[in-house]
């Protein structure tokens, strides 16, 4: 299972590096964070080893325990919805949290982060499909949030995320990878001291050479890397 992992790993690794070349930037600019939700610390580490820097986790306390059991470096990313009443254990665990959603949200990462003495960094999450079982601000609020966000002298901003709705095929997904790069340079002009939309994070096993071809810089792969849950 682990030779597999290393292998997955070098195959998701070459696509990357063609579909980069295909949209005319260096693969080195695109980061792949390898989503280990219900995989064990065994596979996260197998991945580190085959070259993986990044690790994504959808739940805080599956991430604490995963953590603890996986003493190699890595940069561990949250990926999956958070809840306010997590942010102080949230930021004790992950380098970036991609699924800001809310002003709620944003002041509570301020507040913990004023706390602990770090600085949150973070996506914001677009739900582009209005899909109400999807977590993510709509379009039409974003620029509330960021206006918000940027008064918040402990959150950074970073970049922005998205799930597109499931299609039939990698196609289905390429309209919303283009509508979140657009958003990036429609919302430049937030540029602040704590706000600056450098990532694009879309794409995951199904479609990240379409997302990479429309500007991704980071894509969340999972059933490539680790098989299926």
């Amino acid at each position: 299972m682990m030779a597999d992992v290393a292998a997955n790993y070098a195959r998701v690794r070459e696509q990357v590096v063609l579909a980069a070349q295909r949209s005319g930037r260096p693969p080195e600019a695109i980061t792949i964070v390898c989503a280990a939700k219900t995989k064990g610390p065994e596979l996260v580490r197998a991945a580190l080893a085959a070259g993986a820097t990044d690790i994504g986790e959808n739940y805080v306390q599956e991430a604490q325990e995963k953590i603890a059991l996986v003493p190699e470096p890595a940069r561990w990313h949250l990926i999956g919805h958070l809840q306010r009443n997590k942010a102080r254990a949230a930021l004790r665990l992950f380098t970036l949290i991609q699924s800001l959603d809310s002003i709620a949200l944003a002041r509570e990462l301020h507040r913990q982060a004023e706390k602990l003495g770090v600085v949150a960094r973070a996506l914001i999450e677009v739900n582009l499909g209005d899909e109400p079982s999807k977590s993510g601000i709509v379009v039409q609020r974003l620029d509330t949030l960021l206006a918000e966000a940027a008064a918040l002298s402990c959150l950074r901003v970073e970049g922005l995320m998205t799930v597109p709705p499931l299609g039939p095929q990698a196609e289905a997904a390429r309209p919303y990878f283009r509508t979140l790069a657009r958003l990036r340079e429609q919302y430049a002009r937030f540029r602040t001291a704590n706000i600056e939309l450098r990532e694009l994070s879309m794409g995951m096993t199904e479609d990240y050479a379409v997302a990479i071809e429309e500007g991704a810089t980071i894509v969340r792969i999972g059933r490539a890397i680790f098989g299926e849950r």
